[in-house]
């Protein structure tokens, strides 16, 4: 293991002589399949000056899929948005359609108020 001292910052000085550097880091939740996945799709306005957004939340596992999902619903709907902390943006309303897409995809999906 390379002595990486950026891994240690806010690290307490241990006295034990066998004590052994651990890093947390990179350990994210591994990606439920699409089935055990329980999306939510809602049309949300909130602080957007007016404009529809399809937001899709509950999604589980790690930002690459997150980022891939999100770039498969952008793609098919021909439209922007974005994806981060579990929760995917699409630009306009497409409710109706995401729902049809991830059902495709074997994704549970309920639609919810918004």
């Amino acid at each position: 293991m390379a002595n990486d001292w950026k891994e240690r910052l806010g690290m307490v000085y241990s006295t034990n002589p066998d004590f052994r550097f651990e890093s947390t880091a990179g350990n994210e939740s591994e990606t439920l399949p699409p089935k055990s996945q329980d999306l939510r799709v809602q049309l949300d306005k909130k602080q957007r000056n007016g404009k529809k957004a399809t937001l899709i939340t509950g999604f589980k596992g790690t930002d690459e899929d997150l980022k891939l999902l999100a770039k498969t619903l952008k793609t098919k709907c021909g439209v922007g948005g974005s994806a981060k902390d579990g929760e995917i943006l699409i630009q306009g309303d497409f409710c109706n359609k995401v729902m049809e897409i991830l059902k495709a995809e074997n994704y549970k999906v309920k639609r919810s108020g918004g």
